[in-house]
């Protein structure tokens, strides 16, 4: 089996386990999606620390740290907040990375602005101290298809821009 034959679960937790790096999980549209998918992996414990579901603005101040003004002049679904998300489980837990996901899955709440199936993921990595390496990003996607079908593509997703983070 190559490594691109094998789930981004598997893979993404093999590389943080050979990197000694962990990983902590903020969710709202996947609603804990991405964390079953990392414990779906045994001996996932070595890296994994925790999923916090955060699907109420409420939750994202008081669980994650988002701040108000964000969710405020950019709505929940932003690049801003999904970076606020991802900095907030990864400074909370003290993990390496902080991946979160924050988005649209449907069939309603869609705008012209922010269609149904919008996504964002943010990606937040804590260099070593000293080093200036730490950042936190944030990408862009729409996906297609049903709820189910957004929420599962995003949680992939989500895994493998982590993935791709640590290249």
């Amino acid at each position: 089996m190559t490594d691109a034959d094998t789930a981004v679960e598997r893979r993404l937790g093999r590389r943080l386990r050979e990197r000694d790096e962990t990983i902590a999980v903020a969710e709202s549209l996947t609603g804990g999606l991405v964390g079953s998918l990392l414990t779906d992996v045994p001996g996932s414990s070595d890296y994994f620390d925790r999923s916090v579901v955060a699907y109420s603005n409420d939750a994202k101040l008081d669980c994650l740290g988002v701040s108000r003004e964000s969710l405020d002049a950019h709505g929940a679904v932003s690049a801003p907040v999904a970076r606020e998300m991802a900095r907030g489980v990864r400074d909370d837990a003290g993990t390496t990375w902080g991946v979160s996901t924050t988005g649209i899955a449907g069939p309603g709440g869609g705008t012209e602005d922010k269609p149904v199936g919008l996504v964002f993921v943010g990606v937040a990595y804590a260099a070593p101290w000293g080093t200036e390496d730490s950042f936190v990003r944030a990408e862009r996607r729409v996906a297609d298809g049903d709820r189910s079908t957004v929420k599962a593509e995003s949680a992939r997703w989500a895994l493998r821009a982590v993935e791709d983070a640590l290249d």
